[in-house]
């Protein structure tokens, strides 16, 4: 596995709530001091929170917390408990009367996974938040990671199990990490390796097979709609404007694009955050481009990462049978 982990970043807190009778969780990233941030959506059926004022034009520059979740739109509400603890503990926008958390998420399509009656709600999101530390560094079926599954072209039943992963480099005083849960539709890959390390899977022939090929043997990609997503954060100690975050989290989709294929389709609601904590000076491309090889990293270790889940296989089985 890639070294490092997204709280390499100082200032950056990581939480995770989940059930596992659910299969399903949140992974809450906190920066208390705030931090100026950005946002990429870049797949067509995203559920997120809070992305508008993210804008560099929109009048607040700084959030408190970003919540990946599962539970496909119903995960929204774990942000409101994050929301909770942060006003208990004093950290927010100040309007006078209280401080407001500016609390931003996203989430994924796990429904069909575990029991869909249980999503993360708004007492999860509270207790990731209260859980959360600069130690953090648990990676697999772990938060968000719980019910994330990749390639699923021929339907649920060809997936394999995803998970949660991260990873952090340092250059010098720059710390760049990123922390994101796989959940796609396509295959992913191991892009210095240049192989598929998991995706669609004949369970009967027992070999993986390759997402794309299958698209353009069919000529279509619907058989299992707006059901995936994957959504990530990347964090860096480099000093950033709001543009600049948002310009971030641009190319840090180049590493979901790097390492996932098909990727940004109109079933996935790919979705990357960036948090500036605004310690280094450094090149915005530098950064950038770190961003996108670390969220590379980051898929990556998700998928070694993952344990399998009843009938549905993670890297590990196939590579250990």
């Amino acid at each position: 596995m890639y070294s490092g982990y997204i709280t390499d970043v100082s200032g950056i807190k990581v939480g995770h709530g989940e059930s596992i009778e659910g299969m399903t969780g949140c992974t809450v990233i906190l920066c208390e001091d705030g931090a100026v941030a950005g946002v990429d959506v870049r797949g067509s059926a995203p559920g997120t929170r809070e992305t508008d004022l993210l804008r560099p034009e929109k009048m607040v520059d700084k959030v408190h917390g970003i919540v990946l979740s599962g539970g496909s739109a119903f995960g929204l509400d774990a942000a409101s408990g994050v929301m909770k603890y942060l006003e208990e503990n004093g950290v927010g926008f100040d309007v006078g009367v209280t401080k407001v958390p500016i609390v931003c998420g996203a989430v994924i399509f796990d429904l069909n996974i575990g029991d869909y009656r249980i999503r993360p709600d708004y007492n999860m999101g509270y207790k990731a938040a209260k859980s959360a530390s600069e130690t953090e560094n648990r990676q697999g079926n772990i938060g968000c990671g719980m019910g994330a599954t990749v390639g699923k072209i021929l339907g649920p039943e060809y997936s394999m199990k995803s998970g949660l992963g991260s990873a952090s480099i340092k250059i010098g005083d720059l710390w760049v990490g990123a922390i994101v849960a796989v959940n796609s539709f396509g295959d992913v890959y191991d892009y210095e390796k240049k192989g598929i390390l998991a995706g669609t899977y004949d369970y009967k022939e027992k070999r993986l097979l390759n997402s794309y090929e299958i698209m353009k043997e069919q000529g279509k990609t619907v058989e299992f709609p707006m059901k995936n997503t994957t959504i990530g954060v990347v964090a860096t100690n480099g000093i950033l404007s709001k543009a600049e975050a948002n310009k971030v989290a641009q190319m840090a989709q180049n590493g979901l694009a790097r390492s996932i294929n098909p990727i940004h389709t109109m079933y996935d609601g790919d979705t990357v955050f960036a948090m500036s904590t605004g310690k280094v000076k450094a090149d915005i491309s530098l950064i950038g481009t770190v961003a996108s090889e670390i969220m590379s990293k980051a898929i990556v270790n998700a998928i070694l990462a993952a344990e399998s889940y009843e009938n549905i296989l993670s890297y590990k089985d196939i590579n250990n049978s």
